[in-house]
């Protein structure tokens, strides 16, 4: 034990992930498409903070800027996870930032369903909003029948929230090294989190901005939101075009 009352272990542990966080910016920088990522995560956590800061005493807008929280400090957990060496666990807030993706995306189509979420006190009525329900209530709206959205879902479930064989590939910092207790980085599952969680980023702000009334943008984030990701999906998905 220090004198500050602060396991001495503990305190290595700090280090290392600070260091660890340096090795990874190290990787970031210079790479534009790694850097690509940064910059649409950080666009969708500040269209979250521009809602959030908006003047509503709406109840159901109010719902909202909490989803919005929610998003905010999802995104910036995860990615500190993700630099701090915690790549398992930064996967697992990615599952959450899906979840209200897809609660947030039901209630951008359908506003009258934030009241029924606002009021569902009872099993019957939560029955309509879990997980599963709000894919299958997407899946109908968008005429998707091939269940992507579960997909993603369960693939997130496996490898990083509940335990399952799937986690292995989550504690290694290449494919074929072997399983590490505690944090570290590699170059692969690094690149392939900032995949995901700008993947992530590129549909929440997309469904966030819809929520921010036209006439208040007072840093012109939704514009800038925008201009970077027609970059990122002209950069990751030119296939499509």
């Amino acid at each position: 034990m220090t004198e500050t009352g602060f396991p001495s272990n503990l305190q290595r542990l700090h280090v290392k992930e600070q260091s660890l966080r340096k090795e990874a910016l190290g990787i970031i920088q210079g790479n534009s498409k790694l850097e690509l990522h940064f910059s649409i995560i950080e666009r969708a956590m500040t269209l979250a903070k521009i809602i959030v800061e908006y003047p509503a005493d709406d109840e159901d807008f109010k719902v909202i800027k909490m989803l919005s929280i929610r998003m905010f400090n999802a995104f910036g957990a995860s990615l500190n996870l993700m630099l701090s060496g915690y790549h398992q666990k930064s996967a697992m807030v990615m599952r959450d930032v899906l979840e209200n993706l897809f609660l947030m995306d039901l209630f951008r189509t359908d506003h009258s369903a934030i009241r029924r979420w606002r009021f569902a006190n009872d099993k019957k009525s939560r029955h309509e909003f879990l997980p599963v329900k709000v894919r299958e209530a997407l899946d109908k709206r968008d005429g998707f029948k091939g269940k992507k959205r579960a997909k993603a879902y369960k693939m997130l479930s496996e490898l990083a929230a509940h335990p399952t064989m799937g986690t292995q590939y989550m504690l290694k910092s290449e494919l074929g090294g072997d399983i590490l207790t505690g944090p570290f980085m590699g170059d692969t599952i690094l690149r392939q989190g900032l995949e995901k969680l700008g993947s992530l980023a590129a549909q929440v702000g997309d469904i966030l901005h819809c929520f921010l009334p036209r006439e208040y943008d007072p840093e012109d984030v939704r514009v800038s939101f925008i201009k970077v990701q027609r970059l990122w999906m002209e950069t990751f998905y030119q296939h499509t075009t």
